[in-house]
C-alpha cells in the first residue's frame, strides 16, 4: 500500500491565499487545481511539513482508537484517504527538489527524511491500527467486497505485515532505527551523485582536439563554456548530453576516454561527495531489515510482492537473456575491433572507443548516420508525434494551457482531454539539463487519480521529467536516436497515470508491482520509430521536409544494430543489482572489488562498462529499484509480446487491441498484474518476441 508507507504523491486541488499565508497550507484558486508552484518559497517547506505531519498523526490516531468495530470503510478506505495535506506537500517538495534543487532545499530533506521516516514506521507498527485491519481482514469473504475494494485489503494487510506489524516489539524498535538511517543514507547517496556530476568541467581551448565532433555538439559546448565565464573554451560535463557526442564522432581517444571515466567514476573518488561508505553501510541495513522478516537476504524480501516473487526466479529470467545477449556482444565487440585496427593496428578496444566505432560501423553498414537523422528529431515535433500516437490508440486530445504556475520557465503545461472534452488529467514537461536537477529521466505523480467518499473522480497531475539537449542560439533542442526513444517511454509512464480510472489512490495508476510498471512506458517506444508514426512527426527542423522514406528504411533496417552492446550494458547492471540485493552477511565489504567479482562471474567483457557502476547506481540505491533492476528487461518481454497483438491483426493501431491496452492502463494495481496481462493477451507473453526483436532469432 504505496499511499501510507512511501508518502504517495497524491495532491489534491489548492486555492487562494494572501501575501502572509503559507500557500502549501490554504486552498488557491490555480486552473484545474495544480499547485501554485509560482507563490511555495523555501521558507514554506518546513511549517506545511510539521503542520502536515501533525494532522496525518491525529487521522492515524482516530482510525487506530474509534471505538466502533473495525469495518472496511472506517478503518482500510480510512486509511486510504488519510494524509490529504501530507500528500499535497509532498507531491510540490520531492517534485521540485529532483528537478530543481538546491543545497537549502538539501538540508531541509535531510531534515524531514527521519521525521517522515518515523511517520510511517508509526502508522505501520502502530498495534491498535494493525488489529483493526486484521480484523477487517479475517472476515474479508463475509464482506461482500468487490474485486477493487478486495484488493485494496489484500494490500493494505501486507503492507502492515511485510512493514513490521508482526514483529516483536524489541526488533519493532530496531526496524525504525533501520529506517529512519536508511532514509538518510538513501538522500545522501542521490545528493552525493549530483555534486560529483556538476563538479566536473573540462574546457577545450583548442579546437583542433574536437575535431570530428558535430558542429551542433560543439555549439552547445561553446554555450555551456560562455556560461561559465569561459567563451574563449568548449565545456564538458558528465551529462550524457555533453559527453554522449564526444564518445560517439569525436576522433580525439584521449578526450573520449577522459570524459567516460569522468562520468562512470562519479562517487569513487575518496571525496566528500564518495558513495561506497554509503553503499556498504545501505546493503548491511538492507541485509539486517530482511532477515527481521525471517528472509536470508534483502532480495527475497523486496521481490515478494512482485511478479517474479523472489530471487531464484529472477536469477533464472536474467540467465535465459543474458547468454544471447552477451554472445552477441561478443560478435559485436569482434566487428569492432577489426574496424579499429585499421586506424590503430595493435590497440585492444576500449570502453571509450566502443561507441565510436559503432557509429562509424553504423555508417559503412547502414549508411545511417546518427546526426543525419538529428534535424528530424526536434523536440517539440516529437512530443507532438508522441501526443499524436496517444490520440490514434486512445483517443486523447492535448492542449497547451499558458500562464499556468510553473516551478522553472522551462516547464511546459499540457490539458488532456477525451474526444467528448471530459478531463483526463494534466501534464507538465520539464525536459533540459539544469545544475539541480538529478540524472536522468523520469515520471512522476504530483497528484493520483482518485474517487472521493462523495464520488467525485479526481483527475491526476503528471510530470514528465528529461535531460535533453538545450536550444542553442543557432538550433532548437534536437534529439538522438535514443532521445526519442526516451521521450516515447517516460510518455507512457504519463498515460499510465492519466488514464487511470480508480477508487483508491494506492491503486492507481503506476502503483502497480516493479516488473510490471514498465510495460506501458516500454510498449509506446515500440512506436517510435514506426513509418506511420515518424510520418506525424519527423520534419527538418528547417525546412519542414518529411524525414524521406530511404532514411526510414535505414532506421529499421538498423533496428537490431548493436543490441548486443545496448542488452549487455543493461543486464550487467541487473545482474549487480541482484548480486548486492542476494547478499546474506552484515560485514563490511570493499564495493570495488565487490562489484569487479560480479562482472568476472558474470563473465563481461571488457570492452564494454556495465550501464550503472555501484557509486552512481540510484536506481537500487536511492530510486525504489532495489532489486528490481531485472523488471526493465522483464517487462520488455511483456512489451514486445504486447506489440506483436498488433502487429499480429495486421494494424498497429488496431482499435479493438487498443481498446484492451486502454484498459489495462486504466486499472492500475487494482487487480493481480498477470492476470491483467492475460485478460489483455490471452496468454501469458512469450519471450520469442523480445528475443526477435533484439536480432539474437529469426
Amino acid at each position: 500500500m504505496k499511499k501510507i508507507f512511501f508518502l504517495s504523491l497524491a495532491l489534491v486541488s489548492l486555492m487562494a491565499c494572501t501575501k502572509n499565508e503559507n500557500p502549501l497550507l490554504v486552498e488557491q484558486n490555480t486552473p484545474y487545481g495544480v499547485p501554485a508552484f509560482d507563490q511555495v518559497k523555501i521558507e514554506h517547506y518546513l511549517p506545511a511539513f510539521e503542520k502536515a505531519i501533525a494532522e496525518n498523526e491525529a487521522e492515524i490516531a482516530a482510525i487506530a482508537n474509534n471505538p466502533e468495530a473495525p469495518t472496511f470503510a472506517n478503518t482500510i478506505e480510512a486509511l486510504d484517504r488519510s494524509g490529504e495535506l501530507l500528500n499535497k506537500v509532498v507531491g510540490v517538495f520531492f517534485n521540485v527538489i529532483e528537478a530543481d534543487g538546491n543545497d537549502e532545499m538539501n538540508a531541509i530533506a535531510a531534515e524531514l527524511s527521519p521525521k517522515l521516516s518515523a511517520l510511517s514506521d508509526g502508522i505501520i507498527l502502530n498495534e491498535a491500527l494493525f488489529q483493526r485491519v486484521k480484523a477487517v481482514y479475517d472476515e474479508r469473504e463475509t464482506l461482500g467486497l468487490n474485486d477493487e475494494q478486495m484488493r485494496l485489503l489484500t494490500e493494505t494487510f501486507k503492507s502492515f505485515a511485510n512493514n513490521g506489524a508482526n514483529l516483536p516489539e524489541d526488533k519493532k524498535v530496531r526496524l525504525k532505527e533501520i529506517n529512519q538511517e536508511l532514509g538518510l543514507l538513501e538522500l545522501k547517496f542521490s545528493n552525493n551523485v549530483v555534486a560529483e556530476t556538476n563538479a566536473y568541467q573540462l574546457f577545450i581551448t583548442d579546437e583542433a582536439e574536437l575535431k570530428g565532433l558535430p558542429e551542433s555538439a560543439k555549439a552547445a559546448a561553446k554555450e555551456e563554456a560562455t556560461a561559465a565565464g569561459r567563451p574563449d573554451a568548449w565545456l564538458f560535463t558528465p551529462k550524457r548530453t555533453s559527453f554522449t557526442p564526444v564518445l560517439q564522432y569525436c576522433e580525439n581517444r584521449e578526450l573520449r576516454k577522459e570524459l567516460l571515466m569522468a562520468y562512470t567514476t562519479r562517487g569513487n573518488h575518496d571525496n566528500e561527495n564518495d558513495n561506497k561508505d554509503i553503499i556498504v553501510k545501505t546493503m548491511q541495513l538492507r541485509v539486517e531489515k530482511a532477515q527481521l522478516f525471517g528472509y536470508t537476504n534483502p532480495a527475497d524480501y523486496i521481490l515478494a510482492d512482485c511478479m517474479a516473487h523472489d530471487a531464484k526466479t529472477v536469477d533464472t529470467f536474467l540467465e535465459s537473456v543474458w547468454g544471447p545477449s552477451l554472445a552477441a556482444a561478443k560478435r559485436e565487440a569482434a566487428e569492432l575491433q577489426k574496424m579499429m585496427n585499421k586506424d590503430l593496428p595493435g590497440e585492444k578496444l576500449q570502453p571509450w572507443d566502443w561507441w565510436y566505432y559503432a557509429e562509424k560501423l553504423r555508417v559503412e553498414k547502414y549508411a545511417l548516420n546518427e546526426e543525419e537523422l538529428k534535424p528530424y528529431f526536434e523536440l517539440n515535433n516529437v512530443r507532438k508525434g508522441a501526443f499524436g500516437l496517444a490520440n490514434k490508440l486512445f483517443g486523447l486530445n492535448f492542449e497547451k494551457l499558458e500562464g499556468m504556475p510553473v516551478y522553472n520557465p522551462e516547464v511546459e503545461v499540457f490539458k488532456v482531454t477525451y474526444a467528448d472534452g471530459s478531463l483526463v488529467g494534466i501534464l507538465y514537461t520539464d525536459y533540459f539539463p539544469r545544475a539541480g536537477k538529478r540524472p536522468g529521466a523520469w515520471m512522476n505523480n504530483i497528484c493520483n487519480q482518485y474517487i472521493d467518499a462523495e464520488g467525485v473522480d479526481h483527475r491526476p497531475v503528471i510530470i514528465n521529467v528529461g535531460n535533453f539537449n538545450k536550444p542553442t542560439a543557432g538550433n532548437p533542442s534536437l534529439l538522438s536516436m535514443d532521445d526519442v526513444e526516451t521521450l516515447f517511454h517516460e510518455f507512457g509512464h504519463a498515460l499510465h497515470g492519466l488514464m487511470s480510472k480508480a477508487t483508491y489512490q494506492s491503486l492507481a495508476g503506476t502503483n502497480t508491482p516493479r516488473d510490471f510498471v514498465e510495460l506501458p512506458s516500454q510498449f509506446m517506444e515500440n512506436y517510435c520509430y514506426h513509418p506511420e508514426v515518424l510520418k506525424t512527426y519527423a520534419f527538418h527542423y528547417q525546412t519542414g521536409e518529411l524525414i524521406p522514406e530511404e532514411l526510414v528504411a535505414k532506421i529499421n533496417k538498423a533496428g537490431t544494430f548493436n543490441q548486443g552492446f545496448v542488452q549487455t550494458e543493461l543486464l550487467s547492471s541487473s545482474i549487480l543489482d541482484m548480486d548486492y540485493h542476494k547478499m546474506t552477511s552484515t560485514e563490511a565489504f570493499d564495493v570495488n572489488a565487490f562489484e569487479a567479482e560480479s562482472m568476472k562471474n558474470m563473465k563481461m567483457i571488457p570492452e564494454i562498462i556495465t550501464r550503472y557502476r555501484s557509486t552512481f547506481y540510484n536506481h537500487i540505491f536511492t530510486t525504489g529499484y532495489a532489486a528490481g533492476y531485472y523488471s526493465y528487461t522483464w517487462a520488455a518481454v511483456l512489451d514486445a509480446d504486447a506489440f506483436a497483438a498488433f502487429e499480429e491483426t495486421g494494424d498497429i493501431f488496431n482499435p479493438e487491441m487498443a481498446a484492451k491496452f486502454q484498459r489495462l492502463l486504466e486499472q492500475g494495481g487494482t487487480r493481480d498484474a498477470a492476470l491483467l496481462y492475460q485478460e489483455f493477451r490471452g496468454k501469458d507473453a512469450n519471450p520469442k518476441h523480445h528475443m526477435k526483436r533484439c536480432g539474437f532469432i529469426d
